[in-house]
């Protein structure tokens, strides 16, 4: 008895009330779609993204955080599984596939090793590639689960816009793209948040929050997936008029690259109504474009700020960990790119913010290079949890009691080519073996092929590329 009461001094004189110390942290998981790491945390003062700051200002910013991937569903497999996967937006639904054929064959997504260590898991919105997780024509078929024995509940309410497919590519009031160029690829709409997609979603990712919060005798892993700044950029009025006089930087290299490149023609964003005007040979419409992204990201910027409102009222804020993560990063007329896809930078770059309770250094940034599959290591890391075998990731532990500590390269690939990153240079392999080298020490950074001249820094990174993709 003696003892019981001096270790029960002991954790009072320690901050924390008895039982603390064997509750495992609870995780809130934010997933923004299409968020490039433009947001006035992140050094762009004229994007008001209030939210998103005060988060980062709590917690760890990653200036360069990388995807594996610059399209949704293979960034997505990368987050969930932690491994290194395939490039089509189609990988979850077929690691589904192994999973219904032999499951022991295929280890666990990050929801699913979560439950298995005592929490609930739960998803709201998009967080794997289709919102709701689901597959079929209306991607509602509960018989097609794109992640199966992961989730206790993965929601998607689709309101007007009557199914995930519909809320997914949707405009205001329940405008449901049929052919995508009959719909605008931009739109301002007066009325409240809840007449765009993201409207419906955040109240229930809030009623979730709330009920898993109440549950004080089992931890939650929380997932909420904001679907804005994706196509179309459609966002209520009050967002746009943010940026109606703000003036806009000049575009950065916004030429077509010369020679070979992953380049492309921006079908996604070209193929929506945009008045027969082109944004590389029309710059007023070009800064039209842009005024809209922004305005996107400012909505979404209001989204997070209602989710981190509810879990601070919840009184769980000192026990969650919370991370925000952009699945892929967006051209603006970068290379005369509007999109993603391509292995520059700018596609594959995008946003991560760690915060949890006492973090070393709060709103520091770390300049170090990691990799979206280092969030599942980094989450069982902060979490408590053993790692399952064959994570492909490393923590990011070091970096978030230590700023200045030192990363990595990053790994990144489509269909058509594969990249490896340093400090200093970008590579990027062809698959007909024809490579790009960039020279990131240099003003000319990505607009110049320098590989011609360094054979044997190609020779060694294509090796170092190579043998990271076949772990």
């Amino acid at each position: 008895m003696k003892l019981v009461k001096q270790l029960g001094w002991l954790v009072l004189l320690m901050g924390f009330p008895p039982g603390a110390q064997a509750r495992k942290p609870n995780v809130l998981f934010i997933c923004v779609d299409d968020l490039r790491p433009e947001l006035a945390c992140f050094g762009v003062d004229y994007i008001k993204s209030p939210h998103i700051d005060r988060l980062a200002a709590a917690g760890r910013i990653f200036r360069h955080h990388y995807v594996q991937a610059p399209t949704c569903g293979a960034s997505r497999y990368s987050l969930l599984t932690g491994h290194y996967g395939p490039a089509g937006n189609g990988a979850l639904f077929r690691r589904a596939g192994r999973v219904k054929n032999n499951p022991r064959s295929v280890s666990p997504s990050l929801p699913a090793w979560f439950r298995q260590h005592g929490y609930t898991a739960v998803s709201v919105g998009k967080v794997s590639h289709h919102p709701g997780g689901r597959g079929g024509p209306d991607w509602s078929d509960g018989n097609q689960l794109e992640m199966p024995n992961s989730w206790d509940r993965h929601l998607l309410p689709a309101g007007p816009w009557q199914h995930p497919r519909g809320w997914m590519h949707g405009l205001a009031n329940g405008e449901i793209r049929v052919r995508a160029g009959d719909m605008d690829v931009w739109q301002a709409t007066a009325g409240p948040d809840s007449i765009y997609p993201d409207g419906q979603a955040i109240p229930a990712a809030l009623r979730q929050l709330e009920q898993l919060a109440a549950d004080r005798g089992q931890p939650f892993f929380l997932a909420v997936g904001i679907l804005r700044p994706h196509l179309p950029f459609g966002a209520p009025q009050k967002y746009h008029d943010l940026y109606q006089d703000v003036p806009l930087p000049a575009t950065p290299h916004p030429e077509k690259p010369a020679g070979k490149t992953t380049w492309h023609g921006s079908g996604e964003f070209m193929k929506y109504n945009r008045w027969q005007r082109n944004p590389n040979k029309d710059p007023a419409f070009a800064l039209e474009v842009r005024r809209a992204y922004a305005a996107c990201v400012s909505y979404a910027d209001a989204q997070v700020g209602r989710v981190m409102a509810v879990l601070s009222a919840t009184g769980q804020m000192n026990n969650t960990i919370v991370v925000l993560w952009g699945d892929h990063g967006w051209h603006l007329g970068e290379h005369a790119i509007w999109g993603k896809h391509a292995l520059f930078d700018e596609s594959v770059r995008s946003p991560l913010i760690i915060r949890y309770h006492k973090i070393s250094q709060p709103g520091a940034s770390s300049g170090s290079l990691v990799e979206t599959i280092d969030l599942f290591p980094t989450l069982c890391d902060l979490a408590g949890l053993p790692r399952p075998a064959g994570l492909q990731g490393t923590t990011l532990r070091p970096q978030l009691e230590d700023p200045a500590s030192p990363g990595r390269v990053a790994i990144s690939y489509t269909g058509r080519a594969q990249t490896i990153r340093t400090v200093t240079h970008r590579l990027i392999v062809h698959r007909d073996g024809f490579t790009e080298l960039y020279d990131h020490t240099s003003r000319a950074g990505e607009t110049k092929n320098v590989a011609a001249s360094h054979p044997q820094l190609v020779k060694v990174l294509s090796a170092q590329l190579a043998q990271r993709l076949r772990r």
